[in-house]
């Protein structure tokens, strides 16, 4: 058997692929019972996180379980295979290890060294075992990794340059100010009461917030993370809770809000949030991105009516640049007349004419090409009579009404999103989600302690795969010591026969004699295949010591089924 993951993550999907190839809780447990029951697979794990799907399996056949893997992950995800396929990666063997070991560390996640990860991956592995669908490969992995993971927060400085997603998402919602200044005095507002929002809700009591509301679908969770907020002996928060329902009016209230729900819909649309800041403020949300001018208005001068030229000739307030030239069109005149929308040309007309508007209703739509012509045609007989050339002038730029300061912070940190992405454009809001914060993670952290994290890890690969591969042999060595025991009983056993009157004693000091002769003659070879097992390509010891000895491969079957049963036995998260 060897270990295989497919999956897919903010590294190699678009958030937006994430998002449709989330998986509900209930989702989660199916696809794993499916994984153990689908052929190729032994064993079956699930890490998945807000930006973040993989499938952990021993698999006895590679190419069987790639195709099987990646088919259940579509099914259950419910994104074609096709569309899915392009955005997932496949590790096997000692990568696969590695991949989980970075994982565990914080090297692939959106925030780099944050040591959220090591959570999930212990729920991941809790999750497995009571589904019993952990066996020793996979308990072991998991367990290691979380050593591997604390290892590296203990051992280097990746803690400073990682974060939670809620601390770095907090940043992002303060833009650049001291989280806790910032945060000191707000109101705020989680929805959910998950992990993440409970992380979410700490963070925001830590950093000083003066309340804290918590809704949830469950009204008795949301009872329970607000009490465990009041009674907390680190903050003084004030902190309640409400039904779902409530969340409207609550968001009037909030200064910040964070949503994290098991939800597959929105949760929070761009007309609600609109709706809470018309009720906070007592007028309707400003409109999209003020300030930012259509490029087709712009070049239209639509709105805007043309001043009276005055006597002829003069170009003051002029919307184009008349030049004082002979009569006639230069390359550039003539260049810039044919640039130039009929809208734009049907003013200079006007204006050339002597200020006189010309009012013609509009055809819905881009005028047509002979409209074009005959304003073109008039503009270029205006300007023959008067002796000037017209030319483009240069744009005047467009002075950015600057946005106004935010009245509500909203931070998304669910996978598919809580919030719709159209509040981005909303005005007086400021909203942070996962897209948002894997834009804004891109920056590379600390160099020097990242390099550390990863020589850890490939040591610790290295030991990992040593130990899977010395305990791959480990029921053939077991098996060849029982069947030594086994000579020696049965040569006892002839030799009592062959001399009845032997007492007690001197029975057992030939039978002591006798093992202690077997065991020396295994002793050697048996540490050294162990040594040599454990080596790169040394899974072939194995197969020679059976042979060498004539072992029964049901005896060593019998022993591994017997050592895994011990593990299941004694297994519990590191």
């Amino acid at each position: 058997m060897s270990l295989l993951v497919v999956g897919l993550s903010h590294r190699s999907a678009p958030v937006s692929v994430l998002e449709r190839a989330s998986l509900t809780v209930d989702a989660q447990l199916k696809l794993v019972q499916d994984t153990v029951a689908a052929e190729p697979a032994a064993e079956a794990a699930l890490l998945a996180t807000c930006n973040r799907i993989e499938l952990y399996a021993d698999v006895d056949k590679f190419h069987a379980g790639v195709a099987e893997l990646s088919t259940l992950l579509a099914q259950h995800s419910g994104v074609g295979l096709e569309e899915l396929t392009p955005y997932l990666y496949v590790h096997y063997e000692d990568r696969a290890v590695h991949h989980l070991f970075s994982v565990a560390c914080g090297l692939d996640s959106m925030v780099v060294g944050e040591g959220q990860i090591l959570g999930q991956i212990k729920d991941s592995l809790a999750r497995a075992q009571d589904l019993h669908t952990a066996g020793r490969l996979l308990n072991d992995l998991f367990q290691q990794a979380l050593r591997v993971g604390k290892r590296a927060h203990h051992e280097t400085g990746i803690d400073r340059a990682g974060q939670s997603l809620v601390t770095f998402g907090l940043e992002q919602l303060s833009a650049g100010a001291d989280v806790q200044q910032w945060a000191r005095g707000k109101k705020a507002l989680v929805i959910g009461a998950g992990s993440m929002s409970s992380l979410a809700a700490a963070t925001l009591a830590r950093a000083g917030v003066a309340e804290i509301v918590v809704a949830n679908r469950t009204f008795e969770r949301a009872e329970r993370l607000a009490r465990i907020l009041s009674e907390g002996d680190d903050t003084d928060v004030l902190a309640r809770a409400v039904p779902m329902d409530s969340v409207p009016g609550e968001l009037t209230r909030a200064d910040v809000a964070v949503s994290c729900t098991g939800a597959t819909g929105l949760v929070l649309t761009a007309d609600a949030v609109a709706a809470s800041v018309q009720g906070r403020t007592g007028a309707p949300a400003p409109a999209p991105e003020p300030g930012a001018v259509d490029v087709r208005d712009e070049r239209r001068g639509a709105g805007t009516p043309l001043p009276n030229a005055g006597a002829a000739g003069a170009d003051e307030n002029c919307p184009l640049d008349l030049s004082s030239v002979p009569s006639g069109f230069s390359v550039m005149g003539e260049a810039a007349v044919a640039g130039m929308d009929a809208a734009t040309l049907e003013q200079h007309g006007a204006w050339a004419a002597g200020g006189t508007a010309v009012d013609r209703p509009r055809e819905a739509g881009r005028p047509g090409p002979e409209a074009d012509a005959e304003l073109i045609g008039a503009l270029a007989a205006t300007a023959t009579r008067v002796g000037r050339i017209p030319e483009r002038r240069r744009p005047e730029p467009v002075v950015e009404v600057p946005r106004p300061q935010p009245v509500l912070f909203l931070l998304d940190l669910a996978m598919p999103r809580d919030v719709d992405a159209a509040v981005h454009r909303l005005a007086g809001v400021r909203l942070v989600d996962i897209e948002s914060l894997a834009d804004a993670s891109a920056d590379a952290p600390m160099a020097a302690d990242v390099d550390m994290v990863r020589r850890i890890v490939a040591d610790e690969v290295a030991a990992f795969g040593a130990a899977q591969r010395a305990a791959h042999i480990t029921p053939t060595v077991v098996a060849l010591r029982s069947m030594a025991a086994d000579v020696v009983a049965g040569e006892i056993a002839r030799l009592e026969g062959r001399l009845p009157g032997l007492d007690d004693k001197h029975r057992a000091e030939i039978t002591q004699t006798v093992k202690r002769v077997v065991d020396k003659l295994l002793h050697a070879p048996t540490v050294r295949v162990k040594q040599l097992a454990a080596e790169p390509g040394g899974a072939g010891y194995a197969d020679a010591l059976r042979t060498l000895f004539d072992l029964d491969q049901e005896t060593v079957a019998s022993v591994s089924r017997a050592g895994n049963s011990t593990t299941e036995k004694n297994r519990g998260p590191a």
